[in-house]
């Protein structure tokens, strides 16, 4: 639990007494590799913070293709935002690619904590500003650039995932195939 109060406390100070309360709301799970978090169809229960490993947020359409709409490594968050918000269930899954650790937050324990601590209410609102900055720059990359600058833009904000996660999924993640990718990354390397 000290590294979610670091990661809360990179946008807000906590006193020791509001950590005990706010740490209650949070359930610590440990994940592993090829786990599910959340699963299309079942209920969205949590929002996660990932405090070890790496996980991917998909969706697969009606032809069966795979298309990753996020990542997510140490301090980021993650769950199927529409089932969690709207309390539906879910259309995309949440799979972790390495063992890893994550804390979970119910929709309810989040209105409670926004509600009753003012602090929690503006370090969701930061996270979910910076949450929404990220998707906006990730649309405007797919419509508008190359699959080139697109991995050049990924190896630039992410250099440690290029490494870490599959290439097939990279490859997904930029909407490329993996011939592509590989294309990409000789010219890259150059």
């Amino acid at each position: 639990m000290n590294r979610l109060r670091e990661h809360i406390e990179a946008i807000t100070p906590l006193t020791d007494e509001e950590f005990d309360y706010v740490k209650d709301f949070f359930i610590l799970k440990n994940v592993r590799k090829n786990q599910f978090l959340v699963h299309e169809g079942d209920e969205v229960k949590y929002e996660f913070l990932t405090l070890d490993g790496i996980y991917k947020v998909f969706y697969i359409d009606q032809n069966g293709k795979e298309h990753i709409l996020q990542f997510a490594k140490k301090n980021w968050w993650m769950t199927d935002y529409i089932g969690f918000f709207k309390q539906n269930n879910a259309t995309m899954f949440v799979e972790c690619l390495q063992d890893g650790a994550v804390v979970c937050l119910t929709l309810e324990g989040r209105e409670k904590l926004s509600s009753e601590l003012h602090k929690m209410e503006h370090f969701f609102r930061v996270k979910l500003m910076n949450g929404y900055i990220a998707l906006q720059q990730r649309i405007i990359l797919l419509l508008s650039s190359t699959p080139q600058q697109r991995y050049e833009e990924f190896v630039r904000l992410y250099p440690d995932l290029i490494s870490e996660i599959p290439k097939k999924y990279v490859a997904e993640y930029l909407g490329v195939s993996r011939e592509t990718l590989s294309r990409l990354y000789s010219n890259t390397n150059k």
